[in-house]
């Protein structure tokens, strides 16, 4: 990855800083990247006490970085850093947003089927007009970055925050591959709770459907009372009768009330985590530390950074 990225950024003759965050990735990645920091003053190596997700890694390497630009990639590969240069062409052009739109992706029939129909519910129930099929995978200018920066949240979907953000953004289309190297740790539990954190950060459709449930149960009961008084009046003998009939009508109530208490639930659970006010990552080493002329400094600080002994300012 670094030498594909040296590549295209020397194609593109622009100054740089390569920032790998080192999230606490359970192989030879912190070596790797002492040895990378050794050899490179280009690049900058973020190391978390633990894991805290991708989006506090990505958080984490905004908070520090301190181009005109800064493009967010996986280090997986499954990105082409290639693509940068198409970015950075829109980019010049004016745009502060420029996202990679996935327009192939390879993967297994479930998975294609599942990823698209997502963004389009999300798209959906959004408040916000979110690109489809847009990963995290980005180019933005300073000023989209700095905005980022200041929001407070700490539970944070980032490719939903670039939307809410605003200003001039476009997409680029691309194929995205299987991942070159490894075993991907999502599951289909895991996509489901990102799924579900998208959800319940941008929208407030479930909520709403509570509302629709009980008034469309309301209006159910009510019809179901009407229906049982006349049929007694018409035919007693055909009224429903029995425990049986009880039962199915306690489950089905009890179950959308559950339903109901799950969604408010994960809102509340949501809430709880921002009012705790815990950083979104701690930092536990920094090895070649940029330059901060716009303030990341003091944001890092405040996540925890204890500086490495080899650092450097470039």
């Amino acid at each position: 990855m670094h030498e594909r990225l040296v590549k295209v950024f020397t194609t593109l003759e622009v100054d740089y800083e390569i920032i790998f965050v080192n999230d606490a990735s359970p192989d030879d990645a912190e070596q790797v990247l002492a040895d990378l920091t050794d050899r490179d003053s280009h690049v900058t190596a973020i190391t978390h006490s633990r894991n805290f997700g991708s989006q506090s890694a990505f958080t984490s390497g905004m908070r520090i970085a301190t181009g005109d630009a800064v493009v967010l990639l996986d280090g997986d590969l499954q990105d082409p850093p290639e693509l940068i240069e198409a970015f950075y062409a829109k980019w010049v052009e004016g745009y502060d947003v420029v996202y990679g739109s996935r327009v192939k992706r390879d993967a297994n029939r479930f998975l294609q089927v599942a990823y698209r129909l997502f963004y389009r519910l999300f798209r959906a129930a959004s408040y916000v007009p979110v690109p489809l099929d847009a990963g995290d995978f980005s180019l933005m200018d300073r000023r989209v970055v700095d905005a980022l920066n200041r929001l407070p949240e700490t539970n944070r979907f980032l490719r939903g925050l670039r939307a809410w953000v605003g200003f001039r953004q476009i997409g680029v289309p691309y194929h995205r591959p299987e991942r070159m190297f490894g075993r991907t740790t999502n599951s289909l539990l895991r996509n489901i709770g990102w799924a579900r954190k998208a959800i319940f950060s941008f929208s407030y459709i479930p909520l709403e459907m509570i509302t629709v449930i009980g008034l469309l149960t309301t209006i159910a009961a009510f019809v179901a009372i009407a229906v049982e008084i006349v049929v007694r009046i018409v035919s007693p003998h055909s009224a429903p009768t029995g425990f049986t009939s009880v039962i199915v009508l306690i489950l089905f109530v009890g179950g959308i009330q559950l339903l109901c208490l799950s969604v408010i639930g994960s809102y509340l659970a949501h809430i709880y985590e921002e009012v705790k006010r815990r950083p979104p990552y701690i930092v536990a080493d920094i090895r070649n530390r940029p330059s901060s002329p716009n303030g990341s400094h003091q944001l890092t600080e405040q996540a925890g950074v204890r500086e490495s002994e080899s650092s450097a300012v470039l």
